[in-house]
C-alpha cells in the first residue's frame, strides 16, 4: 500500500467533510465524462467508462450525477472539454509524487502546480523518473471493523485478486487493473460496502522521514489534491508508526 494511500483512505474513514466530498464528486463527474468522450457513453465497449462509474459508485455518488456526467461527455448535454496531464514531482525528504490532472487550460494548471510545489520546497522531476517507481494496481479498501481479512480474501482471491492485507482497520485489496473490475464486482454482490476503489499508482518501495518530514510532504500533497485541476495524487511516502496529522 503507498503511504498516501493509506492516509488518504483512514482521512475517508474518519469522515469526510461536505466541501471535500462536493469536491471529490467533482473530480469523478470530470473522469467520467472525459472517458464517455474518449470511448462513448456504451459501458460494454468502454472499460475505462465502467472503471470510473464503479469508482463513483463506491464514493456513493447518485445516479443522475453519473448519468450526466456520461451525456455531457457524449455531447448529450453541453460540458467542458477537458485535457489530460501528467506531472511527476519531489516533496521535500526525496518522496516521490505521481500527479494525474484533468484540466480546461492547461497553462493555468502547469502554473498552479509549479507555485504549490515551489511554496512547499518541492521540485518537478524529469519525464518517467518518478513513475518508473510505481506501479499500476487496482486498490479497493473496506472497512476492517465491519469485516474480517477472512471474509474478504476467500471472495477477494476467487474472483482474481492479487493480495488481501490487514493495517490499521482498514483490509486492502490489491488486483492487477484488468482484474479490478471482476473483484469489485464480485465484493459488491455479498454486499461488502467498499470505502474507496480505484486503480492507482502504488509505489514500489516507500520513503520513510520523521514525523516532521511525514507532516511536511502530506501537507504538500493535500494541497495538490484541493487544486480543482488536479484528479489524482499518489506518493511513497511511508506513514510513521503514531503518526498524527497537527
Amino acid at each position: 500500500m503507498s503511504g498516501h494511500s493509506k492516509w488518504a483512505t483512514i482521512k475517508h474513514a474518519k469522515g469526510a467533510a461536505d466541501a471535500k466530498r462536493g469536491q471529490m464528486f467533482t473530480k469523478l463527474i470530470k473522469e467520467i465524462s472525459i472517458a464517455a468522450r474518449m470511448g462513448g457513453g456504451s459501458l460494454d465497449g468502454n472499460p475505462r467508462l465502467r472503471t470510473a462509474i464503479l469508482k463513483a459508485r463506491a464514493a456513493n455518488m447518485p445516479k443522475d450525477n453519473i448519468d450526466r456526467a456520461i451525456k455531457k461527455g457524449t455531447g448529450e448535454l453541453e460540458g467542458v472539454s477537458y485535457e489530460e496531464l501528467i506531472y511527476e514531482a519531489y516533496a521535500p525528504g526525496g518522496v516521490a509524487i505521481f500527479i494525474e490532472v484533468l484540466t480546461d487550460n492547461k497553462n493555468r494548471a502547469a502554473a498552479d502546480i509549479r507555485n504549490i510545489l515551489t511554496r512547499a520546497g518541492g521540485q518537478l522531476a524529469t519525464t518517467g523518473s518518478v513513475s518508473r517507481l510505481f506501479k499500476r494496481l487496482g486498490v479497493i479498501t473496506m472497512d476492517g471493523e465491519k469485516y474480517t481479512e477472512d471474509q474478504i480474501m476467500e471472495i477477494a482471491i476467487e474472483s482474481g485478486a492479487e493480495d488481501v492485507s490487514a493495517q490499521d482497520g482498514i483490509i486492502e485489496v490489491t488486483t492487477a487493473p484488468e482484474d479490478f473490475e471482476s473483484v469489485l464486482n464480485a465484493l459488491q454482490a455479498k454486499e461488502f460496502e467498499t470505502m474507496s476503489a480505484e486503480v492507482s499508482m502504488v509505489a514500489e518501495a516507500e520513503v520513510t522521514l520523521d514525523n516532521d518530514g511525514t507532516a511536511k510532504a502530506l501537507r504538500l500533497i493535500d494541497k495538490l489534491e484541493e487544486n480543482d485541476d488536479v484528479q489524482n495524487v499518489f506518493s511513497n511516502v511511508a506513514i510513521p508508526e503514531g503518526f498524527t496529522a497537527e
